[in-house]
Formats: C-alpha cells, sequence, structure tokens
C-alpha cells in the first residue's frame, strides 16, 4: 500500500513515516510513501501558494493552480484521494478498514482557512475529519488517518493484535496489565493470573461493556443496531446496571 501526502512542509509527516512500526513496515516493503511539497508547484519566486479569499472574511486559502499541479503529479486521478478537513464527515474504525483496502491513497494536507473548493469538487474522493475540532495542522491531521490505515494492512502487525481493540466489534477495549503484580498497593486482578482462559474471557468481555458504558453509551445502541451482541453481552449488561442502580441507592442512604 502506498501512501502519498500533499503538504506545504513535508517535514511534519516525514518524522512518522521514519519511525517505529511504520518504518519497519516501509523497510519490508509492506508500505511506500511519497511526501510532496505543494510550494515545488508554485508559479512565482516567492513560491506563493495563498491567497485571500473571494468574498472577503479572515484568513488565507490554498490557491488551485500549485494544489491541482501537484495532484496531477502524482496521477491522483487514478487513486483514492483524501482532504483532511474539519467539515468532513467523522473518521471511524470502520472507515479505517474500508481505506486499508485500497493500493494507493493520496492524502492533502489543508492550512490556513482551507482550499480551493474546486479542487475538492475536481479530485477528492473522500472529505474526512479526525474529530469535532479544527487543528492549524493539516499534517497532523493527515498522520492521524494514516496510522489508523496502515496498521490494518495485512503484515503489518499480528492479527491477534487487532481481535478486540476498542472499536473492532462496537465495544471499547477492557482494561490491561501487566509486570509488578503490585504497584502503589494495587494488585492486578486474580482472575488475569488464575490460568482460568474461560473466566479471562468472560472478565474481559464484562469489563469491555462497563468501560463502553461509562464513556461511550452511544457504542452500546449502535452494537445492538448491527446485531453485534451476544445473549451473554446483554445479560451482563443487564447486570450491571443492577449494580450500578444498587451502588446509587447505597449513595442516597448514606446522606
Amino acid at each position: 500500500m502506498k501512501f502519498t501526502v500533499l503538504t506545504l512542509f513535508p517535514e511534519i509527516p516525514r518524522a512518522f513515516f521514519e519511525a517505529s512500526i511504520m518504518a519497519k513496515a516501509v523497510e519490508k516493503g509492506i508500505i511506500a510513501y511519497d511526501l510532496v511539497n505543494i510550494r515545488d508547484f508554485a508559479f512565482d519566486r516567492h513560491k506563493t501558494c495563498d491567497d485571500k479569499p473571494y468574498g472577503g472574511g479572515a484568513g488565507q486559502l490554498l490557491m488551485a493552480e500549485p494544489l491541482g499541479r501537484a495532484l496531477d503529479s502524482v496521477k491522483a486521478y487514478k487513486k483514492h484521494v483524501i482532504y483532511v478537513t474539519p467539515s468532513g464527515k467523522p473518521f471511524t474504525q470502520k472507515k479505517a478498514l474500508e481505506l486499508s483496502q485500497k493500493d494507493e491513497i493520496v492524502l492533502v494536507c489543508g492550512r490556513y482557512e482551507g482550499i480551493d473548493q474546486r479542487i475538492i469538487d475536481l479530485y477528492v474522493d473522500d472529505e474526512i475529519s479526525i474529530g469535532d475540532y479544527v487543528m492549524s495542522s493539516g499534517e497532523l491531521a493527515a498522520t492521524v488517518i494514516v496510522d489508523s490505515v496502515y496498521r490494518l494492512v495485512e503484515n503489518v502487525i499480528t492479527p491477534e493484535s487487532l481481535d478486540e481493540e476498542s472499536y473492532s466489534d462496537g465495544l471499547l477495549e477492557y482494561p490491561q496489565y501487566t509486570h509488578p503484580a503490585v504497584y502503589k498497593d494495587l494488585t492486578v486482578p486474580e482472575v488475569l493470573t488464575s490460568g482460568n482462559h474461560e473466566l479471562i474471557r468472560k472478565w474481559r468481555l464484562k469489563k469491555r461493556l462497563q468501560k463502553t458504558l461509562a464513556n461511550r453509551p452511544d457504542l452500546i445502541a449502535s452494537a445492538r443496531m448491527q446485531g453485534l451482541l451476544t445473549t451473554e453481552a446483554e445479560k451482563m449488561i443487564e447486570e450491571i446496571a443492577e449494580q450500578v442502580s444498587l451502588k446509587h441507592v447505597r449513595k442516597n442512604r448514606r446522606k
């Protein structure tokens, strides 16, 4: 799989591609990348790539001509082009999995107030937002997408590492523990050292449900709609709800 990143600041994504698991994937030939500096396609000696928006308003926009020339140079019309923008569709694990099946992805990194709409109309296949907030760096947002996608490509990491991750089946991940067994008087849950794999499985499922109910109850509703929750999981949800209700009753009694 290949990632092509169009940016005014190639040094930002370069650090990511040259480190950790990504560097190993590149070395093995599983992942390839190309960093394209949009300024190389500007017309004037100052390498101008932005200008004031028509109609007035604050800030600057990336101009259509340099960006269009950069996209043409990588034959973007043959590839899947993503523009990372706060006004795009929310990025999800499902979308990351879908993108991991592509042979090549081109990411356009916005800056300032964004890019000329004509580039979006002519070149962009997906407008993606990584969250309901605004960043000054399209490079950082693009790197988030790359990181979420490349790790799902076959042979980058072991399949077992992906099986029970957050969002893999609609739930958040369970709590994890490692050595030492005791840290500041807190001990590892006894079930995890029991060697009983069935008890460990049930404990982990219940913890996943508890965490999802506490932090992202909307995911439970979504998992139900998609038929992802088993009868066992539904029973555990009832048990968790009863335990929470009892805690509230006891708390109120103390008052």
